[in-house]
């Protein structure tokens, strides 16, 4: 064979043996090798297909274990290095008698090569061990911590030889999301936002439901030994107390119960909470999420910013109650790119508001997190999300269920969301004395709507729907922007 027609072929088995490892060392005259590497590679592959296609959950479980994940990684790397001996031993197997100008022109090829395959291998290592950091920092084992209201949820099988039915018996999970505002100056946390997600595991239909921070009265299941201790609700009496709004009980309670009243907990704040909502609202509540809303900007800034239509002024910073102005405001328009610092204002500003219409941007956050954390946003910004939330999320969601909820957040993106906002004077709800009863009406009929959100856009027009749609909700409105005035 001519030397130059041997070259090429040199070169196009080399870079079809970078592909299909094993491939350029058979056609190097190296079959034995050759053909393990390939067989090795083959079923290698073969095995990751079979894995995710018919135990999908079983593979997520490994992908959010961390002692897996740092396994992963070291063999990430090593599967790395012998990739690239292959390039370079398929290589010189195939050159034969190079002039000079193929000998550096096969060289730079394998480097370029060696590189294309490498540079991969060390990012999805690295970002192997950072998830397992991030894991292991969020979410701990079961076993490893206590919670008095925290359930026990088991796979279950469907029928012999059909795949595994993550949420069967378990048609929704509820889960509390709270922002609390530790830091330093304070004493504490104080759950100033306060929302439960009830999602429908099957479709991913979500219904949000927003309580006032000043709600009075939160009151405890009747067999709950909480209940002993406050059997009129959370409350001293004095309907003027801050100290026994629902914003305060996070904090409050613990110090004025028995450490154990619940049993053998790590966060009797947490779970006074669950139990709190969860009966106010008629649900039962799985898990919480707590965010630290002093490091929230550092998770919006990870994501690259959000978006979000601003129909009216919302200041940034400004004191109502001592009558300090806001030097600065968020003005109105159309998907609006916010920075961490500035979607922080646009969730928390209130000056010459109040907390109803903060409690309406809340949600329009969540969605636009929800709408805009796709895979190649993260991917793109992995590591700096990890690490925002190490810092900034606690919760009693064990890693056991990680996986479940890795699915079942697929379903929300593409789901369906509806809101509850609780405002005083509206369908009957006061923040100094709710109507309970009342309440779990909403809840009910809201879940309702969020199965059907075809018929339920038909009674929207109507005027008799109990929830909103979170999308029309966060819309920009050009009339209202249009007359819109910053507050002085």
């Amino acid at each position: 064979m001519p030397p130059t027609r041997s070259f090429r072929r040199a070169v196009a088995y080399t870079v079809a043996g970078t592909a299909i490892p094993g491939l350029g060392l058979i056609a190097g005259r190296r079959r034995i090798v050759g053909s393990v590497i390939l067989g090795l590679f083959a079923a290698g592959v073969l095995a990751l297909g079979l894995y995710a296609t018919f135990d999908r959950q079983s593979l997520l479980a490994r992908a959010v274990d961390p002692a897996t994940l740092r396994w992963a990684a070291i063999a990430l790397v090593v599967i790395g290095v012998i990739w690239v001996g292959v390039i370079i031993a398929s290589h010189l197997s195939l050159r034969g008698r190079p002039t000079r100008g193929q000998r550096v022109f096969g060289g730079i090829l394998v480097g370029v090569l060696s590189f294309a395959v490498a540079a991969p291998m060390a990012v999805a290592a690295h970002y192997s061990y950072v998830t397992a950091s991030s894991v292991a920092a969020v979410f701990q084992r079961e076993r490893d911590t206590k919670s008095a209201t925290r359930p026990t949820l088991e796979a279950t099988q469907t029928a012999p030889g059909e795949p595994r039915d993550p949420w069967a018996g378990k048609p929704r999970l509820n889960v509390l999301l709270l922002g609390g505002d530790a830091g330093p100056g304070r004493v504490g946390t104080r759950t100033d936002t306060v929302i439960l997600a009830s999602i429908n595991t099957k479709t991913g239909h979500t219904a949000l439901f927003s309580l006032p921070r000043n709600a009075q009265r939160m009151p405890f299941p009747s067999r709950s030994p909480l209940h002993d201790h406050y059997p009129y609700g959370f409350t001293s009496g004095n309907s003027n107390d801050a100290e026994y709004f629902l914003n305060a009980m996070y904090r409050n309670l613990p110090r004025s119960v028995p450490k154990d009243v619940l049993g053998p907990t790590d966060n009797l704040g947490a779970d006074a909470l669950k139990l709190s909502v969860g009966e106010a609202l008629g649900l039962r509540v799985d898990y919480y999420v707590l965010i630290n809303l002093q490091g929230f900007s550092k998770m919006i800034n990870a994501l690259g910013g959000i978006k979000l239509n601003i129909n009216t002024y919302i200041p940034i910073g400004g004191d109502t109650d001592r009558r300090i102005p806001p030097k600065d405001f968020l003005e109105p328009g159309p998907k609006q790119k916010l920075n961490g610092y500035r979607a922080l204002w646009y969730a928390r500003g209130r000056y010459g508001s109040d907390d109803f219409a903060r409690m309406d941007r809340q949600r329009c956050v969540i969605n636009a997190i929800i709408k805009q954390a796709n895979p190649t946003n993260m991917l793109a910004r992995y590591e700096d999300v990890a690490m925002a939330g190490k810092q900034l999320v606690y919760t009693d969601m064990p890693q056991e269920v990680l996986p479940l909820m890795v699915d079942l957040s697929l379903r929300v993106k593409d789901g369906n969301v509806r809101s509850v906002v609780f405002k005083s004077g509206v369908a009957g709800f006061r923040s100094s004395d709710p109507d309970f009863a009342l309440m779990r009406k909403r809840v009910r009929a809201a879940i309702t709507e969020s199965k059907n959100p075809t018929s339920t856009k038909k009674k929207e027009s109507g005027g008799t729907a109990q929830s909103e749609d979170v999308n029309d909700s966060c819309a920009y409105d050009p009339k209202v922007a249009a007359t819109a005035r910053p507050y002085r």
